[in-house]
């Protein structure tokens, strides 16, 4: 009698339990980063508490360090269902996001929490078509992008002369306009490249020599900080999958974007610290720009902003309508 019990009870439960199972999403996220640095972290943490605020809705699977599709790939990856989420650089695709390119432009960013409010900024004000294919959960940014170099200090820009330098998106731009020659590659092939003298170092942000442990390979920071640029990531999501999720629960994972955003953009300046740390213990030294050279770098940049202009108004968009926001938020957050 109680066997018959027990397995009445069980059936009742598993009844119960069927709807709920049935209806959940099951999702795979695609990450280039490695499992331990901070960003991957936060994106796993988004993931879960997805998960928790959907009630299980919602569950993902996490794949870091490129494992699911390399850190080029991510984004396509989402548009054809080889992932359901990516997070990965908008700068890896050149040329593909006309609008929000104008974020990486060398601007002078201060910091990660700054450049991730004009990234979203710049896509909430002006809804750029290149991201119709897929739906948007929310980018962000890291903080001032500036030169390090392995061996052969930069005081000036005659000393940029020869270097190859590891750079993508506007970072390239920059490195050519100072009359360095870039080289494009992803995060993860950077540091061999460094390290074996493929290239002569690259254009990233501080936090890099740690989260990458690109200071083990580089001995000199130039403090490039006015015009200092930013990268900006993304965070994707497949159109059919999203269209797939319940709109309680698609209103509950635009809430923990609003927040995660955030997340993100103070993650990049608490890691730049970090950075700055590892970098001088490794015995690295940062070589400030005296004010002369100060402004021949910026007059060296300034055509890639009337570049951007001339670009985005061939392509039937409004350039100058996203640089002038950009520029009248920076000095009104910095």
């Amino acid at each position: 009698m109680k066997k018959l019990l027990l397995a009445a009870l069980t059936l009742a439960v598993l009844s119960t339990a069927l709807p709920a199972q049935a209806g959940n999403v099951k999702l795979t996220y695609s990450n280039f980063f490695p499992p331990t640095h901070v960003q991957s972290q936060l994106a796993e943490a988004w993931c879960k508490e997805v998960e928790k605020r959907t009630g299980g809705a919602v569950s993902i699977d996490y794949f870091p360090g490129g494992t699911l599709t390399k850190a080029k790939q991510c984004y396509d990856g989402v548009v054809e269902g080889l992932s359901d989420i990516g997070f990965s650089v908008l700068a890896y695709s050149r040329g593909r996001f006309p609008v929000m390119a104008a974020v990486d432009l060398p601007l002078g960013y201060q910091s990660g929490v700054v450049a991730t409010k004009v990234a979203n900024g710049v896509n909430e004000k002006f809804q750029p078509k290149e991201f119709d294919d897929v739906q948007v959960m929310y980018f962000h940014a890291h903080g001032p992008g500036l030169l390090h170099t392995a061996k052969k200090p930069v005081r000036s820009i005659e000393d940029m002369k020869g270097l190859k330098l590891r750079a993508t998106g506007n970072s390239a731009k920059v490195v050519s306009a100072l009359g360095g020659t870039p080289v494009a590659m992803s995060m993860p092939d950077s540091y061999q490249a460094i390290q074996k003298g493929v290239v002569n170092g690259g254009m990233y942000p501080v936090e890099t020599n740690k989260g990458w442990k690109m200071g083990e390979v580089v001995d000199y920071m130039t403090d490039s900080g006015a015009v200092a640029y930013t990268t900006t990531f993304f965070v994707v999501m497949n159109k059919d999958r999203w269209a797939e999720i319940p709109a309680d629960a698609q209103k509950a994972i635009l809430e923990i974007n609003a927040e995660w955003s955030g997340k993100h953009g103070q993650a990049w300046d608490d890691s730049d610290k970090a950075g700055m740390e590892f970098f001088k213990a490794q015995g690295g030294e940062v070589i400030p720009l005296a004010d002369a050279e100060t402004d021949r770098w910026k007059a060296a940049c300034a055509p890639m902003l009337e570049a951007y202009t001339a670009e985005a108004t061939k392509k039937g968009l409004d350039g100058k309508a996203v640089l002038d926001y950009i520029v009248a938020t920076l000095n009104s957050l910095q």
